[in-house]
């Protein structure tokens, strides 16, 4: 049995989060102990790690459900696995091209050697993009 804090430092997962994560209904709730203080198992020490793990790789709290429902029940398809595994990965590679995007910008902009901020591509850029912004 771990302890909240033991639990915490074991999984590298702050007390605060374990204590959403209950509230979330993501992992059971523990035992408690004669004094009320949380008393995990190896399983529960087994879903938290799961859940980190999950989160490490971008998953969103609905997933990660949706993940355990089906690591609950082995008889079910994986083509359900796959599907979230999917989803994930296309968000993934969505965000890494608008980080591309946002490199280029800034690599564009932060090339400026003007004299002065009147004559600025940092602060010019930022200044149009704004205008941009207003006629939508």
């Amino acid at each position: 049995m771990f302890s909240i804090g033991e639990l915490s430092k074991r999984t590298g997962v702050k007390i605060p989060t374990i204590r959403y994560y209950e509230q979330m209904g993501l992992i059971d709730a523990p035992e408690r102990s004669d004094g009320n203080q949380r008393r995990y198992t190896k399983d529960g020490f087994k879903q938290l790690s799961f859940i980190r793990h999950s989160r490490e790789l971008g998953f969103s709290i609905e997933d990660i459900k949706g993940l355990l429902d089906l690591h609950g029940h082995p008889e079910k398809p994986c083509k359900n696995a796959d599907i979230i595994a999917a989803r994930n990965l296309n968000e993934v590679r969505s965000r890494i091209a608008k980080l591309r995007r946002l490199e280029r910008e800034l690599k564009r902009i932060s090339a400026c050697r003007a004299d002065s901020v009147a004559n600025c591509a940092v602060i010019e850029s930022l200044a149009d993009h704004n205008l941009c912004d207003a006629d939508h």
